[in-house]
């Protein structure tokens, strides 16, 4: 199964949308699910539901800098160097959907829904919102990054 079909599956099995793509590489990252879910738990609907960073992006990012990230905490390259790549994968996120807001890419106003109450998932839920495509283009534009470096 690929990374981008993890991340839909773990979203539809009730995951938010950092936790989806988290998840979808939990094992590459040696991580459990408990530890992955709770990680990116933080990060769903925009962090909190503030309808800020999309949190496929947030997860997205998780994920690269477990992967890719620096931890030479006194060497100004590889921060910049890093901080180019996490550039990079956002516009291509920005490309693809147009975003890496979550309030923009579910058209809400900026007072809209920012309310801690998660919103049932149903049927009305997965027809209305377009979260699923949104952690499956992160699962995908990560694995085109990482395979790129």
């Amino acid at each position: 199964m690929t990374h981008e079909e993890k991340a839909l599956r773990y979203f539809t099995d009730g995951a938010n949308c950092a936790q989806a793509v988290v998840l979808a590489y939990a094992e590459e990252l040696g991580m459990d699910e408990k530890t992955a879910a709770r990680l990116a738990s933080s990060f769903g609907g925009g962090i909190g539901r503030l309808r800020e960073v999309c949190g496929a992006v947030s997860g997205m990012m998780m994920v690269y800098g477990l992967l890719r990230g620096y931890d030479d905490l006194h060497d100004p390259e590889a921060k910049k160097a890093h901080y180019a790549n996490v550039q990079a994968l956002a516009n291509a996120f920005l490309a693809k959907n147009g975003s890496i807001i979550c309030r923009e890419l579910l058209d809400l106003h900026k007072d809209e829904q920012t309310d801690p109450v998660p919103t049932p998932r149903d049927a009305k839920f997965y027809h209305a919102r377009p979260c699923m495509g949104f952690v499956q283009s992160a699962a995908r534009l990560l694995d085109e990054a990482l395979k790129e470096e």
